[in-house]
């Protein structure tokens, strides 16, 4: 199988290059990116009818955080989905996960987009230049590119022979981030080889909080540092690259390693007891992730007079583990021989080649075509059970043409077909069927509950296209105009997942008869440049008629430590908004510059927004230079997020300020760069929307000192020497807003969840083993609009989720109790004694957990550790409430 479809790639791959919207020659790029400042960022806005930035290394240094997305998040559009401070994502324009492309050196990302909790395995430091493309990119980048692109590429190599090199040290005082890079390259006549060795370290994070509350608990944050969220990365890569005449390529391998600890009170039920302080805040302890991402690519270039044909071709190997202490609710399930604690494993292994011819036509028609394959197999291992293995293979074939009628006038216009298999393996959880059948569930529920992901093999086919205009009629202003059809073929989540994500307590469900993502986006921009003042603003609009997101149901489901049974669900969705700037010289050496954003999401069918919608947000910066010494304010301002899906929080607003300065030291023949900086200067408490720990009222990092030193080096053949040796030896080392302008004239849904109050059982209480009258059962619950119904669930928590899943012996069972009771009004308050814990109950600790659904499909849960005993004490007088029970006020 691998061997026919390398063969495919190898032989009959074409495609459109990643850097493809560049429509310059080879040649010419180099050129302009030597001699002249600014021409590459102007040349390639010229030739793009989508909005670019291009990010150089002066900004990538000014901004560095050691962490590329949140690094770009000062470019308005880009947003950054955190988890903690080890892992972010990017986002543009209010969409992210599967729907942004990440390219470097020419080749696609490709790794676990589809988590919330999957970051970028790249290197920040080994970043020379990024061009964000925002918009419709399907037509130049295939599936996965209709929200924009982040493509990450090398900068050309020195024009003379010589050796050169840099070292830079990064300190941040958040999280006790230790880290460093070390890069040697050396030019000797067609060659250009570069090697750099990167690796940090970090502690436990400081927030501006000495607790959190999660389920309705107070969960302590001792030291205000949020525990087992250290880490550390280690990047190793190497590239290299020939020209000669008119043939050019370039090869690139690196490896990325991350392993980074998940804070504990968030993994699971909330349990104080994991939040002890140890004393050591840069341990990683359970639970944590661990992902290595290999890659290896090359580009293969010809170039003719007036055509030129780019061959690439890439593997990847992206494994990703998650370790957390075994547990299960399933009697019947075994620890694991090896590695009991490996809970989650996901190999992905994806070969990709591309081929792509362009050719000028009488100078002023610009046509190119291509074609590109792709094959993934994921495998998955590890004691539960989240995504299926799956097979899927891409192919798709493009044309795009780029007429100038004058120089300041250009249309572009193109069409690319995608072809799609989809081949998902069916999983059987056999411990999940026994344990249905023990608690007696009807035949055809175990039946369908017993598959965690059904057999599914799917053929998609989609054709996306654009047209665009770019009118520059002086070097002042700038308009341009792009009209995009966009499609993303459904990611093997969608089709095919089905299992509870710790953290969230959702059964979360794929649907295999969804059809491929489509949609219509107009996007503009416009600029004005005159004298010492700039001004753009890019609007956008998009609408889509097969959105895909994760629906509420409002069907429970009967997995433990499970709430509603979320589906993924195809409906109209709509996107709009725009980015403005203004920059201006006020003074000969201070500079003022305002950025702002606005994203507005809606969900037509549901007429909500749409999760993970962006607040509107804004920067205010200062910036004094002077020779070689800059400094910088900057206030940022992060309005109210009103405008929330279903089970979403509303996240407050704050205004933030930051200062920085950077200093460049002669040094010989070089500067040596130092860069300080003090984020959140007045520690402010405050949630990021996007943030993985918003859901459970995590805050962000507090106040940051930030220590930035690079020191630059060229034709030292010694220090490159001892820096090459570093390298080999680090290694070797290592490796041992509100919105109320709506349209909409109907009413607007409901997106406000329930009211939770029990008030028994209540925290550590003890239940009576064999009780004559059941357990006494009251709460209180409420909604602004129609309560639908609650749920119950208690299981065993033996050694808190330890090894020790059951301290039963022969005599006892550990007792499992899952029901659900219909609920009417807005208010009810109930109570009953229906839960019933037999005399052969094992005794212990455990875990109730009351689950809350409105007729919206809004959740709330809330958690309670309770103990079984034989000895519970004296029990709730019943006298007289034999006819009160269940009893519902409205």
């Amino acid at each position: 199988m691998y061997i026919r479809y390398i063969t495919v790639m190898l032989m009959f791959a074409y495609i459109l290059p990643l850097q493809a919207q560049t429509s310059d020659s080879l040649k010419t790029e180099i050129l302009n990116e030597v001699t002249v400042s600014g021409s590459y960022k102007d040349n390639v806005n010229r030739n793009s009818a989508l909005q670019v930035d291009i990010v150089n290394k002066n900004f990538l240094h000014e901004h560095f955080t050691g962490n590329l997305v949140q690094t770009l998040e000062h470019i308005p559009g880009v947003h950054s989905m955190d988890i903690g401070s080890g892992f972010s994502k990017p986002m543009i324009r209010g969409m992210g996960f599967n729907r942004i492309s990440v390219t470097e050196n020419g080749i696609k990302q490709e790794g676990q987009q589809w988590g919330a909790d999957h970051g970028l395995e790249i290197d920040a430091f080994g970043i020379e230049r990024v061009i964000i493309r925002k918009g419709p990119s399907s037509l130049l980048y295939g599936s996965d590119a209709m929200g924009g692109v982040i493509e990450i590429s090398q900068l050309p190599a020195p024009p003379e022979n010589q050796v050169y090199g840099e070292i830079v040290l990064l300190g941040k005082s958040a999280n006790g981030t230790l880290g460093g890079s070390v890069m040697s390259g050396i030019k000797k006549n067609s060659w250009h080889v570069k090697l750099r060795f990167s690796e940090q370290h970090f502690a436990d994070y400081r927030i501006p909080a000495d607790t959190i509350v999660y389920l309705t608990q107070y969960l302590p944050v001792r030291n205000r540092r949020l525990k087992n969220t250290a880490g550390f990365e280690r990047d190793l890569g190497l590239f290299s690259e020939y020209r000669q005449g008119r043939y050019y390529a370039n090869y690139a391998v690196s490896n990325a390693f991350q392993r980074v600890g998940f804070f504990p009170g968030a993994h699971g039920i909330p349990d104080a007891s994991r939040l002890h302080d140890d004393g050591d805040s840069r341990n990683i302890d359970m639970p944590y992730s661990m992902v290595n991402h290999l890659k290896i690519s090359t580009r293969q270039q010809y170039l003719w007079n007036r055509s030129t044909v780019t061959f690439d071709a890439g593997f990847q190997n992206n494994h990703r583990e998650e370790w957390s202490l075994f547990h299960t609710h399933y009697s019947s399930q075994p620890v694991p021989e090896t590695n009991p604690d490996k809970e989650l494993v996901f190999s992905l292994n994806t070969f990709n080649s591309s081929l792509k011819t362009d050719f000028i036509y009488l100078s002023q028609w610009k046509h190119t075509f291509g074609f590109d394959v792709q094959y993934q197999r994921n495998s998955i291992g590890g004691y539960s059970f989240l995504l299926p293995e799956y097979r899927r293979f891409t192919a798709g074939a493009l044309w795009l043409s780029v007429f100038r009628p004058t120089s300041r006038l250009s249309f572009s216009g193109g069409i690319r077909y995608d072809y799609g298999k989809m081949n998902i393996s069916a999983c059987q959880d056999v411990y999940l069927e026994n344990y249905l059948y023990e608690r007696n569930y009807a035949v055809d529920l175990v039946e369908s509950y017993k598959w965690r992901s059904r057999s599914v093999n799917r053929d998609f086919g989609d054709v996306s296209g654009s047209m665009g205009v770019v009118w520059t009629p002086n070097t002042s202003h700038q308009l341009k105009v792009n009209l995009g059809r966009s499609f993303r073929l459904p990611g093997a989540n969608e089709l095919a997942s089905n299992g509870v994500h710790h953290g969230a307590f959702r059964h979360e469900q794929g649907n295999a008869s969804l059809v491929s993502e489509q949609g219509w986006q107009l996007d503009a921009s416009y600029s004005c440049e005159y004298d010492n003042i700039l001004i753009a603003a890019s609007p956008f609009v998009s609408w889509f008629d097969k959105y895909i997101y994760l629906k509420p149901t409002g069907e429970w489901s009967i997995l433990p430590h499970a709430g509603q049974i979320y589906r993924y669900t195809a409906v109209e969705a709509i996107f709009a908004g725009t980015e403005v700037e203004l920059k201006m010289n006020l003074f000969r050496n201070l500079t003022y510059q305002i950025t702002g954003e606005y994203v507005y999401t809606h969900n037509v069918d549901e007429r909500t927004p749409l999760s993970f919608s962006p607040p509107v947000s804004m920067r205010n910066r200062l910036t004094w230079r002077f020779k070689t010494l800059q400094f910088s304010v900057e206030l940022q301002s992060v309005a109210t997020q009103k405008r929330v899906a279903k089970n979403e929080d509303i996240t407050h607003g704050t205004n933030l300020l930051h200062f920085g300065t950077t200093v460049k030291i002669p040094f010989r023949d070089t500067d040596v760069d130092i860069t300080l900086s003090l984020n959140n200067i007045f520690d402010t408490k405050y949630y990021n929307h996007l943030s993985f720990y918003r859901k459970v009222e995590i805050p962000e990092p507090g106040r940051n000192f930030q220590f930035l030193l690079k020191i630059p080096f060229k034709n030292r053949l010694k220090f490159f020497i001892i820096c090459l040796t570093a390298i080999f030896s680090l290694a070797f080392i290592a490796c041992n807003e509100d919105d109320n302008n709506n349209d909409d004239t109907t009413k607007p849904a409901d997106t406000v969840k329930p009211v939770i109050n029990l008030e028994e059982p209540a925290e550590n209480d003890t239940l009576q083993i064999g009780g004559e009258h059941g357990v006494h059962f009251e709460a209180e619950f409420s909604d602004n609009e129609m309560l639908a119904s609650y749920k119950v669930d208690i299981h065993p928590n033996f050694d808190n989720h330890g090894h020790a899943k059951t301290k039963s012996d022969a005599a006892t069972v550990d007792f499992v109790f899952e029901k659900s009771w219909t609920v009417t009004g807005k208010n009810q308050a109930v109570h009953h004694h229906e839960i019933i814990i037999p005399e052969n109950a094992t005794p212990g600790h455990y875990h109730l957990m009351v689950y809350c659904a409105d007729a919206a499909g809004n959740e709330s849960h809330i958690a309670v550790n309770v103990e079984l005993s034989h000895e519970a004490g004296e029990e709730h007088d019943h006298e007289d409430e034999d006819e009160d029970e269940h009893e519902h006020e409205d």
